[in-house]
Protein backbone atom coordinates (compact mmCIF):
# COMPACT_ATOMS: atom_id res chain seq x y z
CA UNK A 1 0.00 0.00 0.00
CA UNK A 2 3.07 2.28 0.46
CA UNK A 3 4.52 1.68 -2.50
CA UNK A 4 1.05 2.08 -4.40
CA UNK A 5 0.69 5.62 -2.79
CA UNK A 6 4.66 6.57 -3.27
CA UNK A 7 4.20 5.96 -6.82
CA UNK A 8 0.67 7.87 -6.87
CA UNK A 9 1.84 10.53 -5.35
CA UNK A 10 5.01 11.41 -7.21
CA UNK A 11 5.10 13.89 -9.77
CA UNK A 12 5.43 13.83 -13.38
CA UNK A 13 8.72 13.79 -14.87
CA UNK A 14 9.68 17.24 -15.80
CA UNK A 15 10.89 18.05 -19.68
CA UNK A 16 14.05 18.61 -20.38
CA UNK A 17 16.06 19.92 -23.16
CA UNK A 18 15.01 23.18 -22.64
CA UNK A 19 14.47 25.29 -26.26
CA UNK A 20 14.87 22.68 -28.40
CA UNK A 21 12.52 20.44 -26.39
CA UNK A 22 10.01 23.30 -26.13
CA UNK A 23 10.41 23.68 -30.04
CA UNK A 24 9.94 19.63 -30.36
CA UNK A 25 7.01 19.61 -28.19
CA UNK A 26 5.09 22.41 -29.53
CA UNK A 27 5.26 20.95 -32.94
CA UNK A 28 4.00 17.36 -31.93
CA UNK A 29 0.68 19.40 -30.54
CA UNK A 30 0.39 21.51 -33.88
CA UNK A 31 0.59 18.30 -35.60
CA UNK A 32 -2.11 16.80 -33.50
CA UNK A 33 -4.42 19.36 -33.86
CA UNK A 34 -3.65 19.83 -37.84
CA UNK A 35 -4.59 16.78 -38.36
CA UNK A 36 -7.54 17.02 -36.11
CA UNK A 37 -8.72 19.76 -38.39
CA UNK A 38 -8.60 18.07 -41.28
CA UNK A 39 -10.60 15.07 -40.18
CA UNK A 40 -13.52 17.39 -39.14
CA UNK A 41 -13.33 19.47 -42.31
CA UNK A 42 -16.48 21.56 -41.39
CA UNK A 43 -14.12 23.55 -39.41
CA UNK A 44 -12.33 24.53 -42.31
CA UNK A 45 -15.23 25.02 -44.19
CA UNK A 46 -17.21 27.17 -42.22
CA UNK A 47 -14.09 29.27 -41.14
CA UNK A 48 -14.03 30.03 -45.13
CA UNK A 49 -17.34 30.63 -45.45
CA UNK A 50 -18.24 33.20 -43.22
CA UNK A 51 -15.12 35.86 -44.39
CA UNK A 52 -16.25 35.05 -47.93
CA UNK A 53 -19.61 36.34 -46.99
CA UNK A 54 -18.33 39.24 -45.92
CA UNK A 55 -16.70 40.41 -48.69
CA UNK A 56 -19.47 39.83 -50.83
CA UNK A 57 -21.81 41.55 -49.12
CA UNK A 58 -19.62 45.01 -48.46
CA UNK A 59 -18.92 44.41 -52.00
CA UNK A 60 -22.03 44.58 -53.94
CA UNK A 61 -24.62 45.62 -50.90
CA UNK A 62 -22.41 49.18 -49.16
CA UNK A 63 -19.54 49.17 -52.27
CA UNK A 64 -22.23 52.13 -54.25
CA UNK A 65 -23.04 53.50 -51.22
CA UNK A 66 -20.13 54.07 -49.06
CA UNK A 67 -18.18 57.48 -49.80
CA UNK A 68 -14.59 56.82 -50.04
CA UNK A 69 -12.25 59.90 -50.53
CA UNK A 70 -15.16 62.03 -51.86
CA UNK A 71 -16.39 59.58 -54.51
CA UNK A 72 -18.66 56.45 -53.98
CA UNK A 73 -16.65 54.60 -56.60
CA UNK A 74 -17.63 50.41 -56.22
CA UNK A 75 -13.93 49.81 -57.43
CA UNK A 76 -12.51 52.52 -54.95
CA UNK A 77 -13.76 50.50 -52.21
CA UNK A 78 -13.56 47.11 -52.70
CA UNK A 79 -9.67 48.38 -52.95
CA UNK A 80 -10.15 50.10 -49.50
CA UNK A 81 -11.98 47.41 -48.00
CA UNK A 82 -10.26 44.10 -48.66
CA UNK A 83 -7.46 45.01 -45.87
CA UNK A 84 -10.40 44.96 -43.46
CA UNK A 85 -11.80 42.18 -44.22
CA UNK A 86 -8.38 40.37 -44.46
CA UNK A 87 -7.73 41.33 -40.60
CA UNK A 88 -11.01 40.90 -39.48
CA UNK A 89 -10.87 37.32 -40.90
CA UNK A 90 -7.70 36.91 -38.69
CA UNK A 91 -8.95 38.30 -36.01
CA UNK A 92 -12.00 36.30 -35.68
CA UNK A 93 -9.81 32.79 -35.21
CA UNK A 94 -9.47 34.14 -31.87
CA UNK A 95 -13.04 32.73 -31.25
CA UNK A 96 -11.94 29.62 -33.12
CA UNK A 97 -8.69 29.52 -31.00
CA UNK A 98 -10.43 29.46 -27.64
CA UNK A 99 -13.45 27.37 -27.87
CA UNK A 100 -10.76 24.57 -28.86
CA UNK A 101 -8.58 25.18 -26.18
CA UNK A 102 -12.00 25.12 -23.61
CA UNK A 103 -13.17 21.89 -25.05
CA UNK A 104 -10.01 20.52 -24.60
CA UNK A 105 -9.80 21.82 -20.84
CA UNK A 106 -13.65 20.42 -20.37
CA UNK A 107 -12.60 16.64 -21.85
CA UNK A 108 -9.58 16.32 -19.59
CA UNK A 109 -7.41 16.45 -22.40
CA UNK A 110 -4.95 18.99 -20.92
CA UNK A 111 -4.61 17.10 -17.70
CA UNK A 112 -3.60 14.39 -19.64
CA UNK A 113 -0.90 16.56 -21.22
CA UNK A 114 0.00 18.02 -18.37
CA UNK A 115 1.18 14.54 -16.94
CA UNK A 116 3.61 14.45 -19.26
CA UNK A 117 7.30 15.42 -19.62
CA UNK A 118 6.54 18.46 -21.68
CA UNK A 119 7.91 21.99 -22.20
CA UNK A 120 5.99 24.60 -20.28
CA UNK A 121 3.67 26.18 -22.63
CA UNK A 122 4.15 23.44 -25.92
CA UNK A 123 0.55 22.84 -25.50
CA UNK A 124 -0.91 26.56 -26.51
CA UNK A 125 2.02 27.18 -28.04
CA UNK A 126 1.27 24.28 -30.84
CA UNK A 127 -2.28 24.96 -30.49
CA UNK A 128 -1.83 28.91 -32.20
CA UNK A 129 0.66 27.43 -34.30
CA UNK A 130 -1.99 25.04 -35.82
CA UNK A 131 -4.51 27.65 -35.66
CA UNK A 132 -2.35 29.90 -37.72
CA UNK A 133 -2.23 27.41 -40.69
CA UNK A 134 -5.54 27.19 -40.55
CA UNK A 135 -5.63 31.22 -40.86
CA UNK A 136 -3.22 31.36 -43.51
CA UNK A 137 -5.55 28.64 -45.58
CA UNK A 138 -8.58 30.56 -45.44
CA UNK A 139 -6.70 33.64 -46.15
CA UNK A 140 -5.46 32.48 -48.94
CA UNK A 141 -8.98 31.35 -49.92
CA UNK A 142 -9.99 34.73 -49.29
CA UNK A 143 -7.85 36.65 -51.28
CA UNK A 144 -8.45 34.38 -54.20
CA UNK A 145 -12.74 35.50 -54.25
CA UNK A 146 -11.19 39.04 -53.57
CA UNK A 147 -9.37 38.97 -56.99
CA UNK A 148 -12.52 37.12 -58.25
CA UNK A 149 -14.95 40.29 -57.21
CA UNK A 150 -12.33 42.72 -58.65
CA UNK A 151 -9.78 43.62 -55.73
CA UNK A 152 -6.23 44.51 -57.06
CA UNK A 153 -2.77 45.39 -55.69
CA UNK A 154 -0.17 48.31 -57.03
CA UNK A 155 3.00 47.13 -55.27
CA UNK A 156 5.62 44.31 -56.50
CA UNK A 157 5.49 40.83 -54.92
CA UNK A 158 7.60 40.98 -52.10
CA UNK A 159 5.47 44.06 -50.30
CA UNK A 160 2.05 41.85 -50.85
CA UNK A 161 3.65 38.90 -49.19
CA UNK A 162 4.77 41.43 -46.51
CA UNK A 163 1.15 43.10 -46.19
CA UNK A 164 -0.44 39.71 -45.64
CA UNK A 165 2.48 38.53 -43.00
CA UNK A 166 1.52 41.24 -41.04
CA UNK A 167 -1.99 40.52 -41.09
CA UNK A 168 -0.97 36.96 -40.17
CA UNK A 169 1.43 38.62 -37.21
CA UNK A 170 -1.89 40.11 -35.82
CA UNK A 171 -3.91 36.93 -35.87
CA UNK A 172 -0.89 34.69 -34.18
CA UNK A 173 -1.07 37.90 -31.62
CA UNK A 174 -4.82 37.61 -31.02
CA UNK A 175 -4.86 33.56 -30.89
CA UNK A 176 -2.50 34.01 -27.62
CA UNK A 177 -6.08 36.50 -26.56
CA UNK A 178 -8.55 33.51 -27.72
CA UNK A 179 -6.17 31.07 -25.60
CA UNK A 180 -6.48 32.78 -22.51
CA UNK A 181 -10.26 32.88 -22.68
CA UNK A 182 -10.20 29.44 -23.51
CA UNK A 183 -8.39 28.88 -20.74
CA UNK A 184 -10.69 31.37 -18.17
CA UNK A 185 -14.03 29.59 -19.04
CA UNK A 186 -15.66 26.19 -18.48
CA UNK A 187 -17.22 25.82 -21.81
CA UNK A 188 -16.72 26.00 -25.52
CA UNK A 189 -19.75 27.95 -26.06
CA UNK A 190 -18.70 30.24 -23.34
CA UNK A 191 -15.07 30.82 -24.87
CA UNK A 192 -16.99 31.10 -28.50
CA UNK A 193 -18.97 34.13 -27.16
CA UNK A 194 -16.41 35.70 -25.10
CA UNK A 195 -13.82 35.34 -28.12
CA UNK A 196 -16.12 37.65 -30.22
CA UNK A 197 -18.65 39.80 -28.08
CA UNK A 198 -15.36 42.11 -27.37
CA UNK A 199 -14.17 41.98 -31.33
CA UNK A 200 -17.08 43.46 -33.11
CA UNK A 201 -16.41 46.91 -31.21
CA UNK A 202 -12.70 46.26 -32.19
CA UNK A 203 -13.44 46.36 -35.77
CA UNK A 204 -15.93 48.03 -36.49
CA UNK A 205 -14.43 51.21 -34.31
CA UNK A 206 -11.44 51.25 -37.30
CA UNK A 207 -10.41 52.05 -40.58
CA UNK A 208 -11.75 48.59 -42.03
CA UNK A 209 -14.63 49.34 -43.40
CA UNK A 210 -15.39 53.35 -43.44
CA UNK A 211 -13.24 56.14 -43.10
CA UNK A 212 -12.59 57.60 -39.56
CA UNK A 213 -13.01 61.04 -41.01
CA UNK A 214 -16.75 60.51 -40.53
CA UNK A 215 -16.55 59.39 -36.87
CA UNK A 216 -17.33 61.54 -33.89
CA UNK A 217 -13.78 63.05 -32.59
CA UNK A 218 -13.58 60.83 -29.35
CA UNK A 219 -14.21 57.96 -31.85
CA UNK A 220 -11.26 59.22 -33.89
CA UNK A 221 -8.93 58.76 -31.46
CA UNK A 222 -9.63 55.61 -30.26
CA UNK A 223 -9.61 53.99 -33.90
CA UNK A 224 -6.70 55.57 -34.91
CA UNK A 225 -5.00 54.71 -31.80
CA UNK A 226 -6.36 50.58 -32.05
CA UNK A 227 -4.04 48.36 -33.16
CA UNK A 228 -6.50 46.62 -35.05
CA UNK A 229 -6.31 49.82 -37.15
CA UNK A 230 -2.82 49.92 -37.32
CA UNK A 231 -2.55 46.67 -39.03
CA UNK A 232 -5.01 47.31 -41.51
CA UNK A 233 -3.28 50.80 -42.33
CA UNK A 234 -0.13 48.98 -42.24
CA UNK A 235 -1.53 46.09 -44.81
CA UNK A 236 -3.34 48.84 -47.22
CA UNK A 237 0.15 50.68 -47.81
CA UNK A 238 1.85 47.40 -48.87
CA UNK A 239 -0.98 46.34 -51.07
CA UNK A 240 -0.76 49.71 -52.73
CA UNK A 241 -4.50 50.20 -51.73
CA UNK A 242 -3.96 53.60 -49.83
CA UNK A 243 -6.93 56.21 -50.99
CA UNK A 244 -6.47 59.67 -52.72
CA UNK A 245 -8.44 62.22 -50.61
CA UNK A 246 -8.17 59.61 -47.39
CA UNK A 247 -5.91 61.33 -44.93
CA UNK A 248 -3.43 59.12 -43.07
CA UNK A 249 -4.76 60.21 -39.94
CA UNK A 250 -7.13 63.31 -38.89
CA UNK A 251 -5.85 63.53 -34.78
CA UNK A 252 -1.95 63.51 -35.73
CA UNK A 253 -2.10 59.57 -33.60
CA UNK A 254 1.54 57.85 -34.41
CA UNK A 255 0.15 54.89 -34.79
CA UNK A 256 -1.60 55.84 -38.62
CA UNK A 257 1.83 57.92 -39.65
CA UNK A 258 3.50 54.90 -39.25
CA UNK A 259 0.97 52.06 -39.35
CA UNK A 260 3.35 49.00 -40.10
CA UNK A 261 6.15 49.86 -37.16
CA UNK A 262 2.59 50.67 -35.44
CA UNK A 263 1.39 46.85 -36.15
CA UNK A 264 5.02 45.17 -35.87
CA UNK A 265 5.12 46.56 -32.53
CA UNK A 266 1.18 46.26 -30.90
CA UNK A 267 1.41 42.62 -32.36
CA UNK A 268 4.68 41.70 -30.61
CA UNK A 269 3.73 43.42 -27.10
CA UNK A 270 -0.01 41.25 -27.71
CA UNK A 271 1.85 37.82 -28.02
CA UNK A 272 4.12 38.81 -24.76
CA UNK A 273 1.51 39.71 -22.70
CA UNK A 274 -1.06 37.73 -23.65
CA UNK A 275 1.35 34.23 -23.90
CA UNK A 276 2.63 34.97 -20.50
CA UNK A 277 -1.06 35.39 -19.17
CA UNK A 278 -2.41 32.06 -20.77
CA UNK A 279 0.74 29.94 -19.98
CA UNK A 280 0.29 31.07 -15.81
CA UNK A 281 -3.25 30.48 -16.52
CA UNK A 282 -2.75 26.84 -17.71
CA UNK A 283 -0.57 25.72 -15.16
CA UNK A 284 -2.90 26.98 -12.88
CA UNK A 285 -6.32 25.98 -14.22
CA UNK A 286 -5.98 22.08 -13.91
CA UNK A 287 -4.38 21.82 -10.81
Amino acid sequence: MSALTDTAAAPAPRAGGGIGQAVRDSLVIARRNLIRMTRIPEMLLFGVIQPVMFVVLFTYVFGGSISVGGSTDPQLYKEFLMAGIFAQTVTFATAGAGAGIADDMHKGLIDRFRSLPMARGAVLTGRTLADLVQTSFTLVVLAGVALIVGWRTHENLGKVLCGFLLLLLLGYAFSWIGALIGLSVRTPEAATSGGLIWLFPLTFISNAFVPVTGMPTFLQHVAEWNPFSATVAGARELFGNTMPGVPKTVTGAWPMEHPIWASIIWSVLIIAVFRALAVRKYRSAAN
